[in-house]
C-alpha cells in the first residue's frame, strides 16, 4: 500500500467529554459542518453509549441526529437517532441486458417506470395524492394481506394514534426527496435497476409518535438533555419494547416496498423494450436507517444506523452518488472500529433550501447531462453540487469497503 493511502487509513478520533467520536472523514471533500459536530458531541454525552461513537465519511447535520452516524448502546434507545424514515435503504439488481440494448432515447422508459410506481406528493399527501395508490392493485394487496396487516393492527391496538396514516396506500410507491429508482450500467456494460426507498407515511407516523413519547418520558422523569432530540427511551420499559417492535415492523414493510418497486420497474423496463428480463439477480437489499441488536467488541449492544449500512465481513452493500454521479456496489471489510458499517452515499454539503437558492436550471441540466431525468425547478435540491463528491468519500472509507462494481445512471425517476 502507498504511503499516501496508508496516511489517509482510519478514522480520526475526536475527544469529547463523553466517549471518543471515530470519525472517517480524513481528506479533502469530506467536510462536517460545525452544526453536525454539536449534534455528535451531544449525542456522545448520552451515558449509555457504548466505546464510541462512529461517524461515516458522508455524514452531515440531520433532523433529530447527525445522518451518517452509527450509535451502539446499552440500555436504551433514541429513536431520533433513527430518524422518521425507519427502514429506508436500497435495493439493486444486475439484470441480463447490456448496454446495447437500451435505446438512444430512454425518455419512453423513465415514462413506463413512472407510470409503473407511483411517485412524488401531491394534496398534502391526501386522498388524492399521485405518490399513493388509489385502488390497490393485487400486487399490493396480497403483500399487505398477511403478516404485514396483522403486525400493524397488533401495533395499533396499543398506539391507536399510528393508524391514521398512509400504510397499504404507500406499499410499492417511491415517495419524494432523495428516494430515486434508477437504470445504470456498470463497468462491464452490464444494465442494472437500483433504487432507494424506506417505510414512506406509515415509517413517519412510528418514527415521530414514539419521538414524541420519548420527549415525554423525558420531561415525566425530569432529565435534562444537551438536545432534546437526544429523548430515550430505556431498556425494560414498555415504550421501549412497543418501538422495537414497531420499527421492526416497519422495516419488513420498507423491504417489501422495495421488493415491490423492484419487480414493477423490471417489468416495465423489459415491456418498454420488448425483451424478456430472465436472468436478473439481486445484488442486495440493505437498509441505512435501522435498529438491529449485534454483537460488538464482546458484548450484545443495540445499534443504530442513520444513514449508514452494515459492512461486515463479506457483506454486500450499495452506496449511491447523486443524481448524475458514479454510484458503487461494495463489499464489507468488517471493520470493527466502525461497528461493521460504511456510509449510505455521498452526503449533502448544503440544506436544500440554500441548493434551490444558489443553482439554476442550467446548472442541473448540465450536471445530469447525459442522463435520462427531470430537470424542473422541483427537483434542484437534488442537483448533484449539492452534494460531497462521491469519489472522494469512497476513498475516505477504503478500510471499511472494496468496490466490486461500479455504477454510472442513465435513467433517474424522482418523486
Amino acid at each position: 500500500m502507498s504511503r499516501s493511502l496508508l496516511e489517509n487509513a482510519g478514522p480520526h478520533v475526536m475527544s469529547t467529554p463523553g466517549v471518543p467520536i471515530k470519525m472517517w472523514t480524513r481528506g479533502v471533500g469530506v467536510p462536517v459542518e460545525e452544526s453536525a459536530l454539536r449534534q455528535l458531541t451531544n449525542c456522545a454525552s448520552l451515558p449509555f453509549i457504548f466505546r464510541h461513537l462512529a461517524v461515516m465519511p458522508d455524514v452531515h447535520f440531520g433532523q433529530g441526529a447527525t445522518v451518517g452516524s452509527v450509535i451502539a448502546t446499552r440500555g436504551a434507545i433514541v429513536p431520533a437517532a433513527v430518524g422518521v424514515d425507519l427502514g429506508c435503504g436500497m435495493t439493486a439488481v444486475q439484470t441480463n441486458l447490456t448496454a446495447s440494448q437500451l435505446p438512444d432515447n430512454l425518455f419512453g422508459v423513465r415514462s413506463a417506470i413512472e407510470a409503473a410506481v407511483p411517485h412524488g406528493r401531491t394534496d398534502d399527501g391526501g386522498p388524492n395524492d399521485h405518490g399513493a395508490w388509489g385502488d390497490l392493485p393485487s400486487d399490493v394487496i396480497a403483500a399487505w394481506r398477511g403478516p404485514l396487516a396483522a403486525g400493524f393492527s397488533k401495533i395499533c391496538e396499543k398506539h391507536p394514534k399510528i393508524e391514521k396514516c398512509n400504510h397499504s396506500r404507500h406499499l410499492a410507491s417511491l415517495g419524494t426527496g432523495n428516494h430515486f429508482i434508477e437504470v445504470c450500467t456498470d463497468e462491464n456494460q452490464a444494465v442494472w435497476v437500483m433504487l432507494h426507498s424506506g417505510s414512506r407515511g406509515v415509517g413517519a407516523r412510528i418514527g415521530g409518535y414514539f419521538i414524541e413519547k420519548a420527549k415525554l418520558e423525558m420531561e415525566r422523569w425530569f432529565i435534562r438533555l444537551p438536545d432534546k432530540d437526544l429523548a430515550y427511551l430505556p431498556e425494560g420499559s414498555t415504550y421501549f419494547d412497543d418501538y422495537c417492535e414497531a420499527v421492526s415492523w416497519a422495516q419488513d414493510f420498507a423491504f417489501a416496498n422495495r421488493r415491490l418497486m423492484m419487480s414493477r420497474a423490471l417489468t416495465a423496463l423489459s415491456e418498454t423494450l420488448d425483451i424478456p428480463i430472465t436472468s436478473a439477480t439481486e445484488a442486495v437489499s440493505c437498509h441505512h436507517n435501522y435498529v438491529s441488536r449485534e454483537h460488538h467488541f464482546g458484548e450484545d449492544v443495540i445499534v443504530t444506523r442513520k444513514g449508514a449500512v452494515r459492512a461486515r465481513s463479506g457483506d454486500l452493500g450499495i452506496i449511491p452518488g447523486s443524481m448524475g454521479a458514479k454510484s458503487f456496489i461494495v463489499r464489507g471489510k468488517g471493520n470493527a472500529d466502525s461497528f461493521h458499517s460504511c456510509s449510505h452515499g455521498a452526503g449533502r454539503t448544503m440544506s436544500r433550501t440554500e441548493a434551490k437558492k444558489r443553482f439554476t436550471l442550467e446548472d442541473h441540466a448540465k450536471a445530469t447531462a447525459g442522463v435520462e431525468c427531470r430537470k424542473d425547478a422541483d427537483v434542484i435540491d437534488e442537483t448533484p453540487d449539492a452534494y460531497k463528491s462521491i469519489e472522494k468519500v469512497m476513498k475516505a472509507q477504503e478500510d471499511l469497503v472494496e468496490i466490486v462494481h461500479t455504477l454510472k445512471q442513465v435513467v433517474c425517476v424522482k418523486g
